[in-house]
């Protein structure tokens, strides 16, 4: 009887471990995912950028991104505890798994739509790196302090880009308005906030909150050209709920093909 009781207790104590891991599993879900899905669109572009050294400066922007990537999902394997590495959680679940925006998945248009895009996200993610190094969570405080150095790098890079546009030829800046045009209706679910963020309380950062500095940052870079972010004629929403388009599962099938054809294979 003493046996099965501490069996039972020991259940009911595992259980109550992985209840109480979940919520941070889940947010360190959603941004490994927003960096894994981006650094992925990014490297598209390697072979296809404008210029030479724009393949070498958009590569380095994606490993940059993976490598937050594969440092979140290492921790979010561990949190689980169900025996799922980075690799398992990269490339073993399927679309509705992943928790990245909808932004970041969106195909990569033409370099004008890639720009506006990276100008929105780099910002976004400069302000939550830069808060999350407070983070009660002390791994991810590690993870946002080497990486908020990486992302300004990315957003400068960036804002570059959109002022050179934005400020070019009257064929670039068309194009640099209609790039802003696509991006526009996915922008407001990077501050959107949840229970998530609540149960997580120090250990996260509301969305909501960075939305006012980042505004600062992309209006500032827009306004030196004469470009503004237009009004939404629809705001799309539901990447954080495992709701995507189409585009990611083209993403994902690439992405993962290799490992999904060799399971269990090393090199």
């Amino acid at each position: 009887m003493r046996s099965g009781n501490a069996n039972s207790g020991t259940r009911w104590a595992d259980a109550e471990l992985t209840a109480r891991a979940q919520p941070l599993v889940e947010y360190t879900l959603r941004l490994a995912d927003d960096a894994l899905v981006l650094s992925q669109r990014l490297g598209e572009w390697i072979t296809r950028a404008p210029e030479l050294e724009e393949d070498v400066a958009l590569a380095n922007i994606a490993l940059d991104l993976l490598g937050q990537a594969r440092a979140l999902l290492t921790y979010a394997g561990q949190t689980e505890g169900a025996g799922r590495d980075e690799d398992a959680l990269a490339y073993l679940r399927d679309d509705r798994e992943f928790r990245n925006v909808l932004l970041v998945e969106q195909p990569n248009g033409d370099f004008a739509v890639t720009m506006a895009r990276q100008l929105v996200f780099a910002a976004y993610q400069y302000e939550l790196y830069d808060r999350l190094r407070a983070s009660a969570d002390q791994t991810l405080a590690a993870v946002a302090a080497k990486a908020v150095k990486e992302v300004a790098y990315h957003r400068e890079h960036a804002a570059l880009w959109v002022r050179r546009l934005g400020d070019g030829t009257d064929e670039s800046r068309l194009r640099m308005v209609a790039g802003l045009d696509a991006i526009r209706p996915f922008v407001d679910e990077l501050f959107d906030t949840d229970d998530l963020i609540s149960q997580l309380g120090a250990v996260a950062v509301d969305p909501a909150d960075l939305r006012e500095p980042w505004a600062a940052y992309v209006d500032a870079v827009l306004i030196d050209v004469g470009l503004e972010l237009p009004d939404p004629d629809h705001t799309a929403r539901g990447g954080r709920l495992g709701l995507h388009g189409e585009a990611l599962g083209y993403l994902l099938a690439e992405m993962q093909h290799l490992h999904r054809s060799h399971p269990g294979a090393s090199w």
